[in-house]
């Protein structure tokens, strides 16, 4: 059935082709725009936090992890560190205790600003504003049925569907089912409803660990 549906816009975006290319390319604009402003006005809070993670847990700073991008092609993510070095490379759904956050990472987790870095991933085109998140590439090959893949069609984002509608309540492989949604209904005023719900989500910290 999602498959039909996949087909079914794909069909519809090749009879809009024009207005599909000017749709990219004015989320490009707008992700470039977007994301240098908030490097520039964020950079003071970027700072202050690159030397209180440096206090907490040392170097490195940043966290680079593997993720999948647009049509499979794979990426570094950028992320401050929020847990000690010996902590496992990934898991499907991080527990409120795991010992291995610190407090500070958790603090970092659940407002979000350990995803801030990732402005640097949208100005270089690896990422978007708005979009389904990069998942990981080993959860792709263990979880991923083929229908899944249809998320990566587009380019991955900062924030999304899935995002805004329950977080972290649930791992991101299960979500599949939101991104989907988005891709398929994808519009620039889906991307600015989600851009200004995302800071309320933020806000109250809803389904943030």
């Amino acid at each position: 059935m999602l498959l039909a549906k996949s087909r079914g816009a794909e069909v519809r975006l090749r009879r809009n082709s024009l207005l599909w290319t000017a749709y990219l390319a004015v989320k490009r604009l707008m992700d470039v725009v977007l994301a240098s402003i908030s490097l520039i006005v964020l950079s003071p809070l970027l700072v202050m936090v690159a030397v209180a993670v440096w206090v907490d847990l040392g170097r490195p700073i940043l966290f680079l992890q593997d993720r999948v991008g647009k049509n499979g092609k794979p990426f570094r993510i950028l992320k401050f560190r929020t847990m000690h070095k010996w902590a496992p490379a990934y898991s499907l759904k991080v527990a409120r205790g795991d010992p291995n956050i610190t407090r500070f990472g958790r603090f970092l987790r659940q407002s979000s600003i350990d995803e801030l870095p990732q402005l640097v991933n949208v100005i270089m085109g690896e990422m978007s504003l708005v979009g389904p998140r990069p998942e990981q590439p080993c959860i792709v090959e263990q979880f991923y049925q083929p229908w899944q893949y249809r998320r990566f069609s587009v380019t991955p984002g900062l924030t999304g569907w899935w995002q805004v509608n329950g977080r972290s309540d649930k791992p991101m492989h299960e979500n599949t089912e939101l991104d989907i949604y988005y891709v398929e209904k994808q519009s620039l005023w889906l991307d600015l409803r989600i851009l200004a719900t995302t800071v309320g989500v933020v806000l109250h910290k809803k389904g943030a660990r």
